[in-house]
């Protein structure tokens, strides 16, 4: 073998060297690529089935959850309305019988004011005023009568009025009429029902307030017709005609009895002067 050849055998050979080492670099890149396409595919086929489990544990599409939520809210807001609603009218009762609370203790200390004033005197003329006061301010009568018990005769007449003359208010005999019964009978308060302001004469009165002591008849306070205003008679107006049956009843008799006690003694203390002279 020449040197040609022997240097041409040697150039094929490490060609073929080259070209099966290209080849084997080609194999194991061939290799590695079927690998990753193997890794991906097992990759894609694992998101797929996640995939397909996701949207299996999903019963209603985004849209019905959306719906669903909004409905919930809406739900949600009723209730708080409603609530806020009841709670609104809470306070306003609230606020109402606050109102009425301090109107009753307004009123009640006006009671004791009033029954304070009633025994605070003696003085017939001064009780008689106080009695009408009472009357106008608490009750309030737009025309009315107090009447007392004439015992010698057997009748009740007008000390003092109201809104009429005193000179028309008629002499009532005990048990006759509305106001003669309800005082004779001495059992409470009076009230007509149903009664119009149109309506009420001097011999149907609205109400009658009988003022005894024990058994004993001292009078009675007649109303005939109430302030417009005045719709109608309140627990506490009830508790106002008790007091008035009972504290003006023995507050008039007891300064009648004073009254005619020294009445007595200026006609003792004047003979008994006629006779020292």
């Amino acid at each position: 073998m020449s040197e040609l050849e022997d240097k041409e055998n040697k150039s094929i050979l490490k060609r073929g060297q080259e070209f099966l080492h290209l080849h084997q670099r080609v194999e194991s890149f061939t290799q590695e690529l079927l690998k990753e396409n193997e890794r991906l595919r097992f990759k894609a086929a694992s998101l797929e089935q996640e995939n397909k489990s996701l949207q299996g544990s999903v019963k209603t599409p985004p849209s019905d959850v959306l719906t669903e939520r909004v409905r919930n809210l809406e739900q949600e807001k009723d209730e708080l309305l409603k609530r806020y609603q009841q709670v609104e009218e809470e306070n306003i009762d609230f606020a109402k019988r606050y109102l009425e609370i301090e109107e009753e203790n307004n009123n009640l200390a006006n009671l004791y004011v009033a029954s304070f004033q009633l025994h605070s005197t003696l003085d017939f003329r001064e009780v008689v005023q106080i009695v009408m006061e009472i009357v106008i301010n608490l009750v309030g009568a737009e025309k009315f009568s107090l009447m007392l018990l004439d015992e010698n005769k057997g009748d009740l007449y007008a000390v003092s009025s109201e809104g009429v003359a005193r000179e028309k208010v008629p002499y009532i005999k005990l048990g006759e009429g509305v106001v003669g019964r309800v005082v004779q009978e001495g059992t409470g308060p009076y009230v007509a029902e149903g009664q119009k302001r149109s309506e009420t004469t001097l011999a149907e009165p609205l109400v009658v307030i009988p003022m005894n002591i024990k058994d004993q008849v001292i009078g009675a306070i007649v109303v005939y017709t109430t302030l417009e205003q005045k719709e109608g008679f309140s627990p506490l107006d009830f508790e106002l005609f008790n007091l008035l049956a009972g504290h003006a009843a023995t507050a008039l008799f007891a300064s009648k009895l004073y009254s005619e006690s020294e009445r007595k003694l200026s006609t003792i203390q004047g003979f008994l002067d006629l006779l020292k002279q």
